[in-house]
């Protein structure tokens, strides 16, 4: 007979195993699929001096970079798209209140392809001759680069150092309780993401029985043995999207941005909307309860 797992934890008990200092890459893109659900009790619980990586950051970095627990981040550019910048992102790098590794997208999942390969460093030939590399070269992140010519054609290469994060978080539509996890939508680079990590913490919007996962196993993007703990939070990463689950709130959005603009107000959100609330339904509840969330559910044909 075949035991298997349930990896089913609550955020609490799955924060408190994540050490002060750890390298986190985030999930998310700008205001889709953030990992709101883990980033606010990572804020209750304070964990401190942290290090984030992510392709486009979004509001989940800006939160924990608002709330000071960042020390050095690795990105590839960011913003809340139309509702505006990263406030508190742009302010720590703007006064070195956190090291910024500031590549491209496209390097930043060469980083973490790398990883997820296995390999220390990855050639690559995109940020070539260009002003991203000089300042790279410039900065903290010249320990992570090497210029080369290739043994075979002589052609310039650039080494990068693989990403390998302590631990990935992903927010997910569908898992199953062993760890199975389906993406529908945009993947950008959470499949290397999760395989360059030590840890992958999975937050997932449905909790669906194995059988579900086995009637389309193509749509399983990161395996049950790749995921360490799966967390089940509907709306878990409200106030961001959820491609065929819910669109972004964007009455929320907008107060966040306001909030965010002036750092005397950054705690004041920080107070009401996270330190204040117990978990992650007593602040959907602060931001609309059911009947807002209910108002945002997709629409079935277009996903949003």
């Amino acid at each position: 007979m075949c035991i298997v797992a349930d990896k089913v934890k609550s955020v609490s008990e799955v924060v408190r195993t994540i050490s002060d200092g750890s390298h986190i890459a985030l999930g998310g893109f700008a205001i889709a699929r953030n990992v709101i659900t883990v980033v606010h009790e990572l804020i209750r619980q304070q964990k401190k001096n942290l290090t984030l990586s992510q392709c486009v950051m979004g509001m989940e970095a800006d939160l924990l970079v608002g709330a000071g627990l960042v020390g050095r981040i690795i990105l590839g550019g960011g913003s809340l798209d139309r509702f505006g910048l990263l406030a508190c992102v742009n302010r720590a790098r703007e006064t070195g209140q956190v090291i910024s590794l500031d590549y491209s997208s496209l390097s930043i999942c060469f980083g973490y392809l790398a990883g997820a390969l296995g390999i220390s460093f990855i050639p690559i030939k995109s940020l070539i001759a260009s002003e991203v590399l000089d300042r790279l070269e410039a900065g903290p992140a010249a320990e992570e680069l090497r210029r080369m010519k290739c043994p075979f054609t002589g052609e310039d290469y650039l080494l990068l150092k693989a990403i390998t994060p302590d631990v990935s978080l992903v927010h997910v539509q569908v898992a199953d309780r062993e760890g199975n996890c389906q993406i529908d939508g945009p993947r950008w680079e959470n499949e290397e993401q999760a395989k360059a990590a030590r840890r992958v913490i999975a937050i997932t919007e449905e909790l669906v029985p194995t059988e579900h996962i086995q009637r389309f196993p193509e749509r399983t993007v990161i395996p049950a043995h790749r995921v360490e703990a799966v967390i089940h939070q509907p709306f878990g990463a409200h106030p961001t999207a959820v491609f065929g689950c819910y669109d972004y709130d964007a009455d929320h959005l907008k107060l966040y941005v306001e909030h965010m603009k002036r750092p005397e107000r950054v705690r004041e959100y920080l107070e009401t909307y996270v330190l204040s609330t117990r978990d992650h339904w007593e602040y959907l509840e602060k931001t609309g309860g059911l009947k807002r969330m209910n108002q945002l559910k997709a629409n079935r044909i277009f996903g949003y």
